[in-house]
């Protein structure tokens, strides 16, 4: 495998313990990165390391600290830190097995691809992966990589396994804070029916490949204008128009008839409600004489 492992140990189910290695399943994207320059001459502004009342320092002077009391640090040598020991540098325990839906999406942090070690490993890595599709659970336990522990989850992915790092509970925001002031209404029937036929209408299997970055190439774009304007400034003029809030029940209604009309459909007509004939009046059925008591 051409990718370097980020993490090499065993997950450890019991006592089994299976050597694995894990890879980073994500990349960064394209981007256009822009440097700080110095207008009058053109060139790129540096930074460097400086100490108050000393000046520019050397990198080899430098040490890390944790500030204990306001300006009172203790300085700590790299291999020291690298020293601590925790058993989850190189295991992996799965103390915890839960049904997939009961971790909040919040949690989810980053992907890492998880594969066995070597050959003795694939047997005890295929029954694992097997028994986590079949009983459609997620492992979970903690794990140290790269200063910090994480709490991670595993699960199956194809041939292989995928690692997941969560949040801890202290680092994820209480919904509750955002969502309070937002009523709990029940929304009308009518709006309803079309809100659920513009979706069914959009709905399509996830392509990952569909969509793509269009603010890079957007400044790809006026990179290149820039390069031909000769120092001109260029603004682009927007002629889009900003979204208004809908002022009634009526404006979201006329949107989104005309959103479906957009999508390449018509809208069907939402069930009426409100106009229905009055049926036609009928005799009152007439009543079974009630049967006497014995």
């Amino acid at each position: 495998m051409a990718a370097r492992a980020y993490w090499q140990g065993q997950i450890r189910l019991a006592l089994v313990s299976i050597p694995v290695e894990i890879y980073s399943a994500t990349k960064s994207g394209a981007a256009v990165s822009f440097k700080q320059i110095h207008e009058p001459t053109g060139k790129p502004i540096h930074y460097e390391k400086i100490v108050t009342g000393v000046g520019p320092v050397d990198t080899d002077e430098i040490m890390k600290g944790f500030e204990y009391e306001k300006g009172e640090f203790v300085l700590l040598e790299q291999d020291e830190i690298d020293a601590v020991k925790l058993e989850s540098k190189k295991t992996l325990e799965l103390t915890q097995f839960v049904d997939a839906d009961e971790i909040d999406v919040l949690y989810y942090e980053k992907p890492y691809f998880v594969v066995p070690a070597d050959d003795l490993a694939e047997e005890a890595f295929i029954v694992l992966r097997e028994a986590l599709r079949a009983t459609r659970k997620v492992g979970l336990g903690q794990l140290a990589m790269r200063g910090r522990e994480y709490v991670v989850s595993l699960k199956p992915c194809g041939r292989g396994m995928v690692l997941e790092t969560l949040r801890y509970a202290d680092e994820v925001h209480k919904a509750q804070g955002y969502f309070r002031d937002i009523p709990d209404d029940k929304p009308d029937q009518d709006l309803m029916e079309l809100a659920e036929a513009l979706i069914a209408k959009k709905t399509a299997k996830f392509d990952p490949a569909e969509f793509h970055d269009r603010y890079v190439d957007a400044l790809k774009g006026l990179v290149e204008r820039k390069k031909k304007a000769k120092g001109r400034k260029i603004i682009e003029d927007s002629s889009d128009e900003k979204p208004g809030k809908a002022s009634n029940v009526v404006d979201l209604m006329a949107a989104l008839k005309k959103s479906m009309g957009q999508s390449g459909g018509a809208a069907k007509a939402p069930a009426k409600t409100a106009a229905k004939k009055p049926a036609a009046e009928k005799a009152p059925a007439k009543r079974a004489p009630a049967k006497k008591r014995a």
